[in-house]
């Protein structure tokens, strides 16, 4: 990350510390809103936007990850913290099984097998699948988290806040470190020509099935999370149209880019909010801006930006060519001379 970035990112957090002392609880639950939709949409941009993997089915590991916390809470009495990582394995498992078929498929193929899965899994939830999802009514009285002994409250308490955008920190902070990973320039490659990719050695297949199991981990993680929150869940609140926020949100946001994502979140959910007392005019508004960015602006608000590399760096670079190449040289002239008989 460079300056300028820390530097907006310190902004940010600072801003955020300040809120629960400055809003109501109703805005505090609309930034917390934000920051699961933040969550979620990392988790796609990781698929979508690094990748290169039209996935419009996020919704479907989200609700994976929200009914297992809700199950294994209410049925086995597990504390709410405990199940997160079960909800990340799960909605992984999912994730790997559902993709594992479908997962050489591309583009708008893609895009319709995920849409398709989206709507089984909420169609299996209605239907109440092994008596364990409650059907239409969903799941009730889901616990608090409590974090030594301390049961966090919803707004106008800031427990909720902090623990939402805690987690957003977090996952901001491993992102990046992932982005500049071996993992994540091969996730680079395959976005930018996956042929290419594939002849340089990148295992597309493992790659692309990898960002997909770990994009659908982190939905679920986020699921869980939102189900402890609003301690009841339904399949209602993960139909098509909230993988078609997530979309939205990281195509105006900037397809791979982090910052943007955290932008196209406050955009997408927060801004509306702004514009509630204009009832319908306000999705007009809305969509009139949307059709406009995607023809002015099409790489979005803040679009991924390759790393810019110093003359300095350059040049350090090929000081370290030359030199690898000079002692190859002389390994290969010893070589040579051992072979012929001659001492080095």
């Amino acid at each position: 990350m460079n300056r300028r970035l820390l530097v907006a990112y310190g902004a940010l957090a600072a801003l955020l510390a300040c809120a629960p002392f400055a809003l109501d609880g109703y805005w505090l639950d609309v930034l917390n809103n934000v920051g699961l939709y933040a969550l979620l949409a990392l988790s796609l941009n990781l698929i979508l936007g690094d990748a290169g993997l039209f996935n419009m089915g996020q919704a479907a590991f989200y609700a994976v990850g929200a009914y297992t916390t809700a199950i294994l809470n209410t049925r086995v009495g597990m504390p709410i913290l405990w199940t997160l990582p079960l909800a990340a394995i799960a909605a992984a498992v999912f994730a790997a099984v559902v993709a594992r078929p479908v997962i050489r498929l591309r583009g708008d193929y893609l895009l319709i097998v995920t849409i398709g899965m989206g709507e089984i899994v909420r169609i299996a939830l209605v239907n109440d699948v092994f008596g364990l999802t409650g059907g239409a009514n969903g799941i009730f009285g889901i616990a608090r988290p409590e974090i030594l002994g301390y049961r966090l409250r919803r707004p106008p308490q800031a427990d909720f806040f902090y623990l939402i955008w805690g987690f957003v920190a977090l996952t901001v902070f491993l992102f990046h470190r992932l982005e500049q990973s071996r993992f994540g320039r091969a996730l680079n490659y395959l976005r930018e020509d996956e042929t290419a990719a594939e002849g340089s050695g990148v295992n597309t297949l493992r790659y692309r099935l990898f960002a997909f199991v770990l994009g659908a981990s982190w939905a679920g993680m986020a699921g869980s999370i939102y189900a402890s929150k609003m301690s009841i869940i339904s399949p209602e609140s993960f139909s098509f149209w909230e993988s078609v926020v997530l979309f939205m949100i990281v195509i105006l946001g900037g397809s791979g880019s982090i910052p943007g994502v955290l932008v196209g979140s406050f955009l997408v959910v927060g801004l509306p909010e702004m514009f509630r007392g204009f009832a319908t005019a306000r999705m007009a508004v809305f969509g009139v801006v949307m059709m406009v960015m995607m023809v002015f602006r099409t790489q979005g608000l803040l679009p991924f930006r390759c790393p810019r590399f110093r003359e300095a760096d350059l040049s350090r670079a090929e000081a370290a060519l030359a030199a690898a190449r000079a002692k190859s040289a002389a390994g290969a002239a010893a070589a040579s001379a051992v072979k012929a008989g001659v001492a080095p």
